[in-house]
């Protein structure tokens, strides 16, 4: 299932993107949502956020659900960005569990 990621894991905006496009989200919606989650630590300009959506449209991992009236463009993540969502979850929950014993290791 790493053939989506050629050149190695998502990026953590890529990451952060996938998430909140769960439901359907718009450019702005998804930069706030970033920047929320992340307490301020990630902020994006228009250029890297709309960079990261086409890259993640791309390898087909969101949709592009709607263009309304006022031209946002409603984003959703598909089948198979759920499949690399839960595939980067497995991935760095295992990287955490890694970290966190060697902690406990050094710390006896």
């Amino acid at each position: 299932m790493r053939e989506y990621a050629k050149g190695g894991a998502l990026t953590e905006v890529s990451l952060y993107i996938l998430i909140s496009v769960c439901k359907p989200n718009h450019g702005y919606g998804i930069m706030k949502f970033i920047e929320k989650e992340t307490n301020g630590r990630v902020t994006l300009g228009a250029g890297s956020l709309y960079g990261a959506i086409n890259n993640l449209l791309a390898k087909d991992l969101i949709t592009l659900l709607e263009e309304t009236d006022d031209n946002r463009k409603i984003y959703l993540i598909n089948d198979a960005g759920r499949q690399i969502l839960t595939s980067e979850y497995e991935r760095l929950a295992s990287l955490l569990n890694s970290i966190q014993r060697v902690v406990k290791e050094d710390e006896l």
